[in-house]
């Protein structure tokens, strides 16, 4: 046999092992468990539940400690400097555009010499031990420096996201009893404005500096004490007070979901509980070390975000913050001819939630069909053969075509964020199959969909590294068991085949305390069995595959029977018709004394005026081209094609749709801090437009 035909079949056994070792690797193993019979899977490396991965670590101080000590003169905290604002008008709107400068680093010395300072100023401004403090702002370095600062002096933080509205930021203040508030200039003008009902706030500490010329505040909140975060710093570093370390099992945070339904609730999370989540993480991505660097910009109120957050420190690794509007070169508030945060930072690795990725894919190939002709030719050839060797196309594996295609086209997409991600993690709602592949194949890094909640502590599964499939959530990590159990109402058993089917149920040592002093609630989800073990009851309806993997398919509350008894998934359609091109964000209704749903759909402006332009349509703005017959008739067929290719029932997809032109963001109160629906405040905003849908 030659040296060619040689050459040819090793990397064709090569491929057909490896793949055959990837479909056949079992990634969950079942294990025997108390509580409420049902299906249980571990995860497959491990014996027993994993609580910390660095030895003798038991709490976040002690692990933040430990990490700057060893890594001290290594790059922990970076941030951008703004150069110049100025505001740019478009269609009558004025918007705020950036220019901003290189990151500036702050080592892990001189970030826990902050934090040691931080700690010893919240003493000397009079916060008495036992007292919460809560922090409210958005994601930025000195949010994470107060955090720790908290920790060392083990005082309970509450977390309450930026946009969180009026009538909840005083109510999570009030049932915690916070006495003491960390903010930004921004925030604490929204504290002004609601001081009469926020009753235990005694000290403000504000992150800007610029409150001081703001004379109106100053002297229109006289019932607090303000102090800058510079100044307890200060004040800290001239009065140093010795550490008050916390326990495992003290309560770090208090973090309030903004939920969907009515007024938020407060999770109480232990610091082994954030814990057990950033060490089971370890065992799922290999090679993390400090040359990695994270891209910082979803919510650090949000879980995912805080227990990422601490995850990269206590590894080692460089944190640089960036934010939803600054991320990209197109970034909404990045002037033109600038730099975004990806570009000038080049992470290696990001979580994202899915909206975020949503967008990511379709600029993408917005600017792909915008080019046309052959650029658009040889991107859709290129992306074909990656696909197709994914898919288990032997030839398109080979690793010299591969980099041909990087060369030539995906290397221009991978810079959009940077061009060095190697990892990307993406929580906080369902990652469609065709963004999930689109993502990977473009920017040539595995996406690792993880699947857990706040009372979890975003713990829960993970796809492994080497892990290709689409549409599943992962194996369970290695501080989770992961047990399905009989919801005989939805029709869904452990006993279906050919794969258990069940209410998803979380055990270990990430299960949190349960809801800040809401008894009632946390019995109703939490449960413990007769061996000890914590059990969160998430809602969720899920099913294992033969490897052990979780596919998320339905959620309890979401589902809506029909007139002739058919019951549709809202979150499962949203999810499939989401990847139409016309569509920026998209909700399904059903209504039980009808046989047909209908959808409010946010359409995507760009995708939608190039339509129009090209079929050759006037109108006066984009609010009048929503309102336009052919244009609800061609996202009408754009949303049937989805659906086709999610394999939708009939009754599943709309029947009528409305189109919205304007943008749900939590601003507007209408999706949470993580993008998720708020579908009962929706369902009350667009009452009159969803009952015509129906009359009409």
């Amino acid at each position: 046999m030659g040296p060619l035909y040689v050459g040819l079949i090793i990397p064709i056994v090569v491929t057909i092992f490896v793949r055959r070792t990837k479909k056949d690797k079992k990634r969950g193993l079942p294990v025997d468990v108390g509580g409420e019979p049902g299906y249980a899977l571990r995860n497959y490396q491990f014996a027993s539940l994993v609580e910390t991965a660095w030895e003798g670590v038991t709490t976040l101080a002690e692990l933040f400690e430990q990490s700057c000590k060893k890594s001290s003169d290594k790059r922990l905290l970076g941030t951008r400097k703004i150069i110049a604002s100025e505001m740019e008008t478009s269609n009558g709107k004025s918007f705020e555009k950036l220019h901003l400068g290189d990151y500036e680093w702050l080592t892990y010395g001189q970030v826990f010499e902050s934090v040691c300072n931080f700690a010893s100023g919240l003493v000397q401004i009079g916060h008495q031990k036992g007292e919460r403090v809560a922090i409210f702002a958005d994601t930025r370095e000195e949010w994470f420096i107060a955090l720790q600062g908290c920790f060392r002096r083990n005082v309970t933080v509450v977390t309450i996201y930026a946009s969180l509205g009026e009538e909840a930021l005083c109510y999570s203040f009030n049932e915690t009893e916070v006495t003491t508030v960390i903010c930004g200039y921004k925030e604490l003008k929204k504290l002004a404005n609601v001081s009469g009902q926020i009753d235990t706030v005694k000290h403000i500490i504000c992150m800007d500096d610029e409150f001081q010329s703001d004379t109106s505040l100053v002297s229109g909140s006289s019932k607090w004490t303000i102090t800058s975060f510079s100044d307890v710093e200060k004040l800290g570093r001239e009065n140093p007070v010795d550490p008050d370390l916390p326990l495992s099992a003290d309560v770090a945070v208090v973090m309030y979901t903004s939920g969907s339904t009515g007024m938020p609730k407060g999770v109480m999370m232990t610091h082994g509980n954030v814990l057990a989540t950033a060490s089971a993480v370890m065992t799922n991505v290999p090679g993390l070390g400090n040359k990695d660097v994270y891209l910082a910009y979803l919510p650090l109120a949000h879980i995912l975000e805080l227990a990422a957050e601490n995850f990269i420190a206590g590894i080692g690794s460089s944190i640089g913050y960036g934010s939803p509007l600054t991320l990209t070169d197109t970034s909404n508030k990045i002037k033109r001819g600038t730099s975004g945060d990806a570009t000038v930072l080049s992470p290696t690795l990001m979580a994202a939630v899915p909206a975020i990725l949503d967008r990511v894919r379709d600029g993408v190939r917005k600017k792909v069909d915008a080019k046309g002709g052959l650029s658009k030719k040889l991107f859709d050839l290129a992306y074909a053969r990656r696909l197709s060797a994914i898919n288990g196309s032997l030839f398109g594996a080979w690793g010299l075509e591969r980099l041909l295609w990087d060369l030539l086209v995906f290397r221009k997409v991978r810079a959009i964020l940077g061009g060095r991600i190697r990892f990307i993690l993406s929580g906080g709602a369902p990652l469609s199959g065709d963004t999930q592949r689109f993502i990977n194949i473009c920017l040539g890094a595995p996406i690792g969909q993880g699947y857990g909640l706040t009372e979890t502590c975003a713990g829960g599964t993970f796809s492994e590294y080497d892990d290709t499939s689409v549409g599943r959530v992962g194996a369970p990590l290695a501080c989770s068991i992961i047990k399905l159990v009989d919801w005989p109402e939805g029709g869904y058993l452990i006993s279906d085949s050919p794969k258990p089917r069940g209410e998803i149920v979380i055990g270990g040592p990430n299960v949190t305390l349960g809801y800040f002093k809401n008894e009632e609630k946390t019995h109703e989800v939490y449960k413990v069995d007769e061996r000890g073990m914590r059990w969160f009851y998430t809602g969720d309806v899920g099913q294992f595959h033969a490897d052990g993997c979780l596919e998320i398919i339905d959620r309890k509350k979401d589902i809506v029977k029909l007139q002739h008894g058919e019951y549709v998934s809202l979150g499962k359609v949203e999810a499939a018709l989401i990847v139409s091109p016309y569509v920026d964000n998209i909700m399904l209704h059903a209504e039980s004394l009808y046989n047909y749903c209908v959808a409010l759909v946010v359409a995507s402006q760009a995708s939608l005026e190039a339509w129009a332009s090209s079929q050759g349509i006037v109108y006066s703005d984009f609010s009048d081209l929503c309102e336009k017959e052919e244009t609800l008739k061609e996202v009408s067929s754009s949303l049937l094609k989805a659906a086709k290719t999610a394999r939708l029932e009939k009754f599943e997809i709309p029947t009528k749709i409305k189109l919205l032109s304007e943008p749900w963001t939590p601003e507007s109160g209408l999706v949470t801090a993580a993008l998720k629906l708020k579908r009962e405040v929706i369902r009350k905003k667009f009452s009159d437009d969803l009952a015509k849908l129906y009359s009409s």
